[in-house]
């Protein structure tokens, strides 16, 4: 089931974005597979825009459901081809809204399934938690984990971030594993 998502704009400030009724939005480090994942979520290749290049997303993008819940797609942290300045400001720009936007629910952080959690997932998470925002954690790329090691890397991952092996949502946009549990459980957390 795709959620029928349609982009809406993309600001550098929270405070740029027009109201929402519901937000969820999509956070993890640059080339994690974020806009892939959005353009899965919406059975759509072009909706988010990909790149081979980490840090191409550099502003909050917002995307809409027919119900007016939102979906933000948030620029990556970690490596990306730009100057360390530009760098910072997003990570303003992130804190920000994070921390600010009234309509957001829950921030799904995505972490790369083949390689864990990042020291910079750690912080993220570890933040998200002192600064008290809601947020699950969303494995990506399920599929290139071999299967004989899954259920140990399901471990893994969980116990490195924190969090029981139940807790983590695996996905693959390449494959389309997850997606649909995933898009409802977005579904379900705009249309409350």
């Amino acid at each position: 089931m795709p959620l029928r998502l349609k982009f809406i704009t993309s600001a550098k400030r929270y405070t740029d974005l027009p109201d929402s009724p519901a937000e969820v939005a999509f956070v993890g480090r640059s080339n994690v597979g974020k806009s892939s994942l959005i353009n899965a979520l919406a059975n759509q290749r072009q909706l988010a825009r990909v790149s081979n290049t980490p840090g191409r997303t550099q502003l909050i993008n917002l995307f809409e459901l027919p119900n007016g819940g939102t979906l933000v797609d948030l620029p990556g942290y970690g490596y990306a081809a730009v100057p360390g300045r530009e760098k910072a400001g997003w990570q303003r720009m992130i804190e920000d809204y994070l921390l600010e936007r009234e309509a957001l629910d829950l921030v799904m952080v995505l972490v790369d399934g083949e390689i864990g959690p990042t020291k910079l997932d750690l912080q993220m998470l570890d933040w998200l938690r002192q600064s008290g925002v809601p947020h699950t954690v969303v494995a990506t790329k399920l599929d290139k984990v071999k299967p004989s090691k899954l259920a140990t890397r399901k471990k893994e991952l969980a116990r490195a971030a924190g969090l029981d092996t139940g807790d983590v949502m695996w996905v693959s946009a390449a494959k389309g594993t997850g997606i649909d549990a995933l898009a409802a459980h977005v579904i379900g957390l705009l249309s409350s």
